[in-house]
Order: structure tokens, then sequence, then C-alpha cells
């Protein structure tokens, strides 16, 4: 099963392709959009690696991987221009690809939920709106049994998109890191979504 597209009332999410790697550097060129994950903005040589990283592990279980949200509604556009004729207006990159990572479990039934939206986009309730997108498709369509987000404790606003899309504190864990960003001592917290908390919501 590849990897569909997705649609909500505001935004379109086409599977993550090499043309829109362009747009990756240009989210990832913004520090604050990457605070709470490198404190910097990247180069194109770490972009390109992560997009080639993004693409392999879209290919571990079926339906799963990265997708890029694009504005088809006046909510959600902005000024920059699509990668393809027919895509919107560039909104972010959105993420379900399978747990992975040291301290995620190696179990193709768990995947892991992400957001990173360009700044312009921000407090618009666009992460929540696609995330909503990605859980329905993980758990109706792909059949996960759980999924689960990280991310720094500090980050409140990444805190407040899994609350807002049903998720539940699982618990804060303490990592080592070579290079510690300001609020790392406050550790990563983990929150999950299951299959038996889903069930009873599908029809939001």
């Amino acid at each position: 099963m590849p990897q569909p597209i997705l649609r909500t009332d505001r935004l379109l999410l086409v599977p993550l392709a090499d043309r829109h790697l362009d747009l990756e550097v240009q989210l990832d060129s913004d520090p604050e959009v990457l605070r709470y994950l490198y404190g910097r903005a990247r180069s194109r040589d770490e972009v390109v690696a992560s997009h080639a990283q993004r693409m392999a592990l879209a290919g571990k279980v079926d339906g799963l991987g990265y997708w890029m949200a694009f504005g088809t509604d006046g909510g959600a556009r902005g000024s920059t221009p699509p990668a393809h004729e027919d895509e919107g207006d560039f909104v972010g990159l959105m993420m379900l690809p399978p747990a992975h990572g040291p301290d995620q479990p190696d179990d193709p039934a768990v995947s892991d939920l992400g957001y990173r939206l360009l700044r312009r986009c921000w407090r618009r309730g666009l992460a929540s709106e696609a995330s909503r997108a990605l859980l329905r498709h993980a758990f109706d369509t792909v059949g996960q049994r759980r999924v689960i987000a990280q991310t720094m404790a500090v980050n409140t606003g990444s805190r407040g998109v899994m609350e807002a899309v049903g998720m539940r504190y699982v618990r804060t864990y303490f990592p080592s890191w070579d290079d510690p960003l300001p609020g790392s001592e406050q550790g990563e917290v983990e929150y999950e979504l299951t299959r038996e908390m889903w069930e009873p919501t599908r029809r939001g």
C-alpha cells in the first residue's frame, strides 16, 4: 500500500518526494522552527541527508512515511510557491514513519507522529488538523496499534498539539546530549494514542 494523498478542510498532504527537497531546505533555514530540535538552522547538505533518511524510512512499513502539507484555503496560504503545479502553498512537513531510534520500540505496529511548520503557519490549528488526518490514516488504514510523539518538555506548543489530538502523556525521560539545548535539563516527554483510545473518537 503506497502512501496516499490525504485531505483536510484546509490542507493537502502529499507524500514526500524528491521534488520537495528545496521546500525542506526552506523549512530548516529558520532557526526558530528548529529551536527545540537543533537550536539552529541547518545547511543544505544536512537537509539532503535527512531527506534521504526520510525516503528510506518511508519504505519500511506500507503506508507510513512523510507528507508535505500545502494550503488549500486562505487560512493556510502564504507566499511560498508550490513544488508542483497541482499543490497549494507550502505549509510544512508532517511525519508518520515507523517508530525508530534508541529510545523507541522496534515494532512495525508503532509509528511516530511529528510536525514541522513554517513560522507564518503557527497558531492556526494546522498542525492539529494535519495530525488528526494522519492518526486516522494510521489506525483506520494502516492498522497501527499505537502512535507515539516525543518532544522537549519545555516545548509547550508541540505538547499542546499532542493533547489537542487526544494523545496522553506517558513519560519524561532524560537522554544524554553532546551539545544540549536550553531547557534540555527538564527532559523529553513522550505521548501516545493507542487503538483502544482511538476507537471511541474515530467519528470525531
